[in-house]
């Protein structure tokens, strides 16, 4: 009974010393003088379409969904086109967007190609 009271005891102090606060290293936040990242050279260009300039566009404004205009099936291989060229990270290949929005993903994605380089099936299509 006594060796269970002692080693009771002990892992009584050994828990007891557990719970002391550590103090966690201090994580310095990046200062303005941090150099921007760099793109690797063999990277595929990265252009993003800004949403709020398509926004602002007139023609953008009024038109409605691809989806709507011309029917889910359609769209959806119009989007697939799209996500299939296009290099920016962020691309407007949403059906929901109008159908010239997607369009012009498309194109400009393609004219990104040099003269002898070859394009996709999907630039062609």
């Amino acid at each position: 009974m006594r060796r269970t009271v002692i080693a009771l005891l002990a892992a009584t102090a050994l828990v007891a010393g557990c719970g002391q606060p550590v103090e966690s290293p201090v994580v310095e936040p990046a200062t303005a003088d941090a150099p921007p990242p760099v793109m690797p050279a063999d990277a595929p260009p990265q252009e993003e379409v800004d949403p709020a300039a398509l926004a602002a566009s007139p023609a953008v404004a009024e038109a409605g969904a691809c989806r709507d205009a011309i029917g889910e099936v359609v769209s959806a291989r119009l989007v697939q086109r799209c996500i299939a060229v296009s290099p920016a990270t962020r691309p407007p290949c949403n059906a929901a967007n109008p159908c010239a929005v997607i369009q012009g993903e498309i194109d400009r994605s393609c004219e990104m190609y040099a003269p002898g380089e070859a394009k996709p099936a999907e630039c062609s299509a």
